[in-house]
C-alpha cells in the first residue's frame, strides 16, 4: 500500500490514496497503520477517494470531487478533522489531483463540504458554523472543570481552567470524564486559558486537547474552531479572529461579516513510501499501548 505522511501543527496523519474506492480498510488495519511502534504512526488515517466512489461521499458528488474518509487512530470513523482537511488538501494539490478554483477547493467530509483556500504555506478552510449549545463539565484527574458543548460537525467540550492553574499541570494521561447524556457518542475535550495579546488577532488563547479515539494530540483543528467560537462568545463578539496556540504551533480561527467561519494553519507533507499492510497488521499491536508512542498518549474512546 502506498502512503504519504503529513501533519498540521503536529496533528499527524497517514494518507492513503484510493481514488476509485477499491480499498477496504478495516479498523484493525487503520489501528495498525497508526501504531507508533509497529506501524507508520499517526493520530489518524486520511483515505483519499472520489466522492462518487464512496457510499459516505456520494451525497456530495455534485459539490466536490474528493471525499476525505477520516479514521481515528483506534480505527473508528470520525465526522470531521480540521487539521486533516488542510493536510488532505495539500496532498491533492501536490499530487496533481485537484487545483483551487477562483473561490477555493471544495472537499467533502462526513460533516459536509468545506472550502479550502491556499495561501502559500497556509491553508485556510471554511468550516461548518460552530454551534455552542449546552453547559457541561469535564473531569481530568481529580479536578472538574465547567465548560460548554460545541458542535463543529463533531462534538466538543470547551473547558476553562481554574484561576491560577497552568495548562501544563493538567493530567491528560487518560480520557477526561464527561456527561454521556450530553455526549452520547463521546467528545473531544479542550482545556483553555487566556494568553497575552498578539498582533493580527483580536483574541489569543492556548489550549490542550484530548481527542476521541486518539488521546491527547499536539493539535486539533475542529477543537481550535470550538475554542475560537467559545472565546468570541465570551467576549460578546459575533465576528473577529482568535489565535489559538496548540502544543504543535498556532491556528487562527476567524468569524467574518458574512457569517462564515474559517480555520487557518500550516499543512505539511513530510514523507511517502510503501508499506506491507499484512506485516504491519501482524506486528502485535498491544491494546491501549498501541498509540502511546513518544508522547505517552493514552488511547480511549472515539474522536
Amino acid at each position: 500500500m502506498l502512503f504519504t505522511k503529513g501533519h498540521g501543527t503536529g496533528n499527524d496523519f497517514v494518507i492513503v490514496p484510493d481514488p476509485d474506492g477499491a480499498l477496504d480498510l478495516t479498523p484493525a488495519q487503520v489501528a495498525a497503520l497508526c501504531d507508533r511502534r509497529f506501524g507508520v504512526g499517526a493520530d489518524g488515517v486520511l483515505r483519499v477517494v472520489r466522492t462518487a466512489k464512496d457510499a459516505d461521499g456520494m451525497p456530495y458528488s455534485a459539490d466536490a470531487e474528493w471525499f476525505m474518509d477520516y479514521r481515528n487512530s483506534d480505527g473508528s470513523v470520525a465526522e470531521m478533522c480540521g487539521n486533516g482537511v488542510r493536510v488532505f488538501t495539500r496532498y491533492l494539490l501536490e499530487n496533481g489531483l485537484a487545483s483551487p478554483g477562483e473561490t477555493g477547493l471544495p472537499v467533502a467530509t462526513r460533516a459536509g463540504v468545506v472550502l479550502a483556500q491556499i495561501l502559500g504555506d497556509i491553508i485556510r478552510v471554511r468550516m461548518k458554523t460552530p454551534r455552542v449549545y449546552a453547559a457541561s463539565t469535564a473531569t481530568a484527574g481529580a479536578l472538574t472543570f465547567p465548560g460548554v458543548a460545541v458542535d463543529c460537525g463533531n462534538p466538543h467540550l470547551v473547558c476553562g481552567l481554574h484561576d491560577g492553574m497552568r495548562l501544563e499541570t493538567l493530567d491528560l494521561s487518560s480520557a477526561p470524564d464527561f456527561d454521556p447524556a450530553v455526549f452520547p457518542h463521546g467528545v473531544n475535550v479542550e482545556f483553555v486559558r487566556d494568553a497575552a495579546p498578539v498582533d493580527g488577532a483580536d483574541l489569543h488563547v492556548a489550549m490542550r486537547v484530548y481527542e476521541r479515539g486518539a488521546g491527547e494530540t499536539l493539535s486539533c483543528g475542529s477543537g481550535a474552531l470550538a475554542v475560537g467560537a467559545s472565546a468570541l462568545r465570551d467576549a460578546g463578539r459575533t465576528t473577529g479572529s482568535v489565535a489559538v496556540d496548540v502544543l504543535g504551533g498556532r491556528l487562527i480561527v476567524e468569524a467574518d461579516e458574512s457569517g462564515d467561519w474559517w480555520l487557518s494553519g500550516p499543512a505539511v507533507l513530510v514523507a511517502q513510501g510503501e508499506i506491507d499492510v499484512a506485516a504491519v497488521s501482524g506486528g502485535g499491536a498491544r491494546g491501549d499501548d498501541r498509540d502511546r508512542g513518544a508522547r505517552g498518549d493514552s488511547v480511549v474512546g472515539r474522536r
